[in-house]
Parts: structure tokens; C-alpha cells; sequence
């Protein structure tokens, strides 16, 4: 039994703010802010993960416990044993070095670009992008699901106009095109510019990018070539394309993309990110982007773990790791769709997989899969798989729109066949039970799964009001 994100999830939400009035101002304030998502059960809060079965982490190759990425790690460190353990400086200043600057043109190369920038995080990277990249005149056109450092970055960014388009819709990109090429007329001439935001892999949805659709269709509005893309990759790095290098690589589509962030701190169990664009890019940033001016520069452990974990990817050690989450990820697609209670589960609302429609077709599948349940009973569903032995959470606003709650699933390298079926099973028996409970009449609305959470949350003395 998974009862520790219970506990730990049911003690956030208990309202602060009146036992604290002795307290100042100052934090009474905030604890008052606090207390509004604390009645709605939304209050975010840090957990650790017990020994249940991993459907929720972003170590999807198992490279975080690997061995061979130990040894690949400590072997890069006995190659420098003079190393520094710190930068001492901006990039600017005293942080640059050799080693640094090798690693970069080694990431270029890998990942067929002009330059790569290495940075501290992927928050960081497209907060530099997006504040320094659109220049005065110009527009940003992004997918409404982009990252919310995306949105950080555009706060402070010189765009003259920013619009999002629906979420993976040509034609709606296609409109939002032309209603910014009809009502810009410097874009309209050719001297400013569109900046295009998506995503590869969106990691809530778990779907892919349609990226030579909008290309193409980009390039049909825009012709002389003043729209360009901006792709994050961070849940496609080392999971999708030839030896992991992502989404553009697997598309071949490197010339047609003008910035690509890939983030190392997710499937690659390193840390950090790394900006792929040409020279004249990289140098706007690193003149520009106070992030990364105003940092010490990454330092020799980040960038050794970096190199390990490419030297695998390098040498293909980790594509068995990439076939494996395709397995799962199928066999999970198929198990689920092979049974009954899905249709009769997706019919009546109680549970939809979105990814599951037309997934043989698919040239690949993702690690990730969101469950969508009605409103508040993702947390009916997260309770049952959670005390079921296996680990996945309820996603909800403020990490998804309002109405869109789920659970999401994340499958692994390290999931055995037996694990994913077991995992189906345990889904269909929660979709079954919320189906009885939706013919019967005998006054009991929730879950037997839920029932024996609010009866821990009473023994711990916590709120147990839903």
C-alpha cells in the first residue's frame, strides 16, 4: 500500500491561515493565498517515492540507476583528475574552458547543428530565448500547451505580438498565420519576423508535434522565410529519433528548425540543457540572455555527466532501452484497448485515453500516457493505483487547464510485461466500480479506493472533506 502521497498530499491541504494569526502580516497574507487552493485540494507539496512500481518518473530509460552510466561518469572523471569542482564564473568571464567548448561542439555535431550553448536548466534556456530572440516588430505564434517557461520568456520579450494557436491544429496555426501576416505589415514585407514555440513531446498530453505540417504550412504563408521555429525537445531527448537525438533528427528536418533545447535532466538522469542554433543565435544569447549572463557557468561534474551519458547514446547502448519503452507503451496501447470496459468507460465519461485512437498506425508511441477521468476523480483514480502498489499522480490546474484533470502515466525500460498488465487490470477494475456506483442507487458515491484514503486521512486527524 502506497499510503505516503496520501498522507503527505492530504496534510497540504489543510487550511493554515486561521491558526496562524498571531503571526505577521507578512506571512498571513501568503498563508491566506495558500488556503484558497488549499480548499480546493489543489496545493502543490514535495513527496518521495516509496518502493511502488515507477509509472510517473522521467527516468524512462533507467539511466538514473544504471551501471554502465556510473562507469561512464567516474571514467570521465579519471580522464580530468585535476578537475575544478567549480566554474568561478560567468560564461563570460572566468567560467568558460576547453572542456566546455569541446562538449558543445561535440552536441552540435551530434545533433546536426551549427553551434550548441550549454545552460543550467531548461527554464533558463527558454526564458533566454523567448525575452531575446523576438526583437521589436516581431511576433510570437505558440502552441496553446507550450511550457510555462515559454510564457516567463515572452513576459519580457520585445514581440510586438504574441497569439497562441489549438493545441497540435494546422488549420488553426494556419489562421493565426494569417491573421498576423494580414495585421502586421513589416511581417507582411518580409523585414520582422514570426518566432513559432512548440513542443515535440507535450508532457501532459503525451502527443507529438505535427512538425512537417506546420512547416510546410509556414512556409506557404511566409515564403521569403521570416517565420522560424523554436522546438523544446526535452521529453523526446533519448527517447525518440536515431540514438535519441529527438524529434527533428527522427524527421530529418535539422535546416528547417531554427532553435531546438534539449534537456538532459529527464530521460538522460544528468542535469542541465543544451540551446542548438546557429552562431549568430548563440551569440545573441550570450550577449543578451541575462540568464545565462549573470550565472555561473555549468560546472565540471554537470558537464561530465553530460558527456557519460552521450557517450552512451553515442556508441547506441542505449537503444535497447528505446525499443524496450516502445514495447511497453504498445503492450499497455493493446491490453487496455482490448478490453470491454474501456468503450463502456469512455462512453459514459468516467475515463478516456486520447493516445489509444489510431496508436498502430503511429511511426512511434511516447512514454507518455494521460488518463482523463471526469473532474476530481483523477484523485479517485490516483488513490487506486496508488494503493495498488503502483506509483502515478493526479495531474491537475494549475498544471493543466481547468477540466482537463488526469492521471498520467509514464512507462519505463524497467516495466516488466507483468507490471503493465497488471497495471490495466488494476484501471479497468477502478472503471468498473465507478460504473456500478453510476447504476446503483444505494447512496455509496465513492470508490472503495477513496473510502479507505479519507478513513486514513481521519486516523492521521487530518480534513478528510472532499
Amino acid at each position: 500500500m502506497s499510503a505516503s502521497f496520501v498522507v503527505e498530499w492530504a496534510k497540504a491541504q489543510q487550511p493554515k491561515g486561521t491558526s496562524i494569526k498571531s503571526a505577521s502580516v507578512f506571512y498571513r497574507n501568503l498563508e491566506e493565498e495558500l488556503d484558497l487552493r488549499r480548499a480546493q485540494h489543489i496545493c502543490l507539496t514535495p513527496h518521495t517515492r516509496d518502493n511502488a512500481i515507477d509509472f510517473s518518473s522521467t527516468d524512462v530509460l533507467g539511466l538514473s540507476s544504471s551501471g554502465s552510466l556510473r562507469v561512464a561518469f567516474l571514467d570521465e572523471f579519471a580522464q580530468h583528475p585535476s578537475f575544478q569542482l567549480s566554474s568561478h564564473g560567468s560564461r563570460l568571464t572566468d567560467g568558460n574552458s576547453k572542456y566546455l567548448e569541446t562538449q558543445e561542439r561535440e552536441l552540435a555535431e551530434f545533433h546536426g547543428a551549427e553551434s550548441a550553448l550549454i545552460v543550467s536548466a531548461g527554464s533558463v534556456a527558454n526564458g533566454a530565448i523567448f525575452s531575446v530572440i523576438p526583437r521589436p516588430g516581431d511576433a510570437i505564434v505558440y502552441d496553446e500547451f507550450i511550457h510555462a517557461s515559454v510564457h516567463d520568456g515572452m513576459k519580457d520579450s520585445l514581440a510586438l505580438f504574441k497569439r497562441p494557436f489549438r493545441h497540435n491544429d494546422v488549420d488553426s496555426f494556419l489562421d493565426t498565420l494569417v491573421a498576423v501576416r494580414d495585421s502586421q505589415p513589416q511581417i507582411r514585407k518580409g523585414t520582422r519576423c514570426v518566432i513559432i514555440a512548440v513542443e515535440s513531446i507535450y508532457s501532459m498530453d503525451g502527443d507529438v508535434c505535427p512538425l512537417q505540417d506546420l512547416i510546410k504550412a509556414a512556409k506557404e504563408i511566409f515564403p521569403n522565410g521570416n517565420a522560424q521555429f523554436v522546438i523544446d525537445e526535452a521529453h523526446s531527448t533519448g527517447v525518440i529519433g536515431p540514438k535519441g537525438a529527438g524529434l527533428v533528427c527522427a524527421l530529418g528536418l535539422e535546416k528547417d528548425v531554427a532553435i531546438r533545447l534539449h534537456t538532459f535532466g529527464k530521460a538522460l538522469a544528468a542535469s542541465g540543457a543544451v540551446i542548438l542554433s546557429n552562431n549568430t543565435v548563440r551569440t545573441m544569447l550570450l550577449n543578451y540572455a541575462r540568464g545565462i549572463m549573470f550565472t555561473v557557468a555549468p560546472s565540471f561534474p554537470m558537464l561530465a555527466s553530460i558527456r557519460a551519458v552521450y557517450t552512451l547514446l553515442k556508441t547506441g547502448k542505449t537503444q535497447q532501452a528505446q525499443d524496450r519503452i516502445q514495447h511497453v507503451v504498445k503492450l499497455f496501447l493493446e491490453k487496455i484497448t482490448s478490453s470491454p470496459i474501456l468503450d463502456r468507460a469512455n462512453n459514459a465519461g468516467i475515463l478516456r485515453i486520447p493516445l489509444h485512437e489510431d496508436w498502430e498506425s503511429r511511426p512511434f508511441v511516447t512514454q507518455i500516457v494521460p488518463i482523463w477521468t471526469r473532474p476530481r476523480q483523477n484523485f479517485f483514480l490516483a488513490f487506486h493505483l496508488q494503493l495498488a502498489g503502483f506509483s502515478a499522480f493526479p495531474i491537475y490546474f494549475p498544471v493543466v487547464p481547468k477540466g482537463a484533470e488526469r492521471v498520467r502515466l509514464v512507462f519505463h525500460t524497467s516495466n516488466t510485461d507483468a507490471e503493465v498488465e497488471a497495471l490495466v487490470a488494476c484501471i479497468c477494475a477502478w472503471a468498473e466500480e465507478m460504473l456500478e456506483i453510476e447504476e446503483r442507487s444505494d447512496g455509496v458515491r465513492l470508490p472503495a479506493a477513496a473510502r479507505r484514503v479519507y478513513a486514513l486521512m481521519a486516523k492521521e486527524g487530518l480534513n478528510p472533506s472532499k
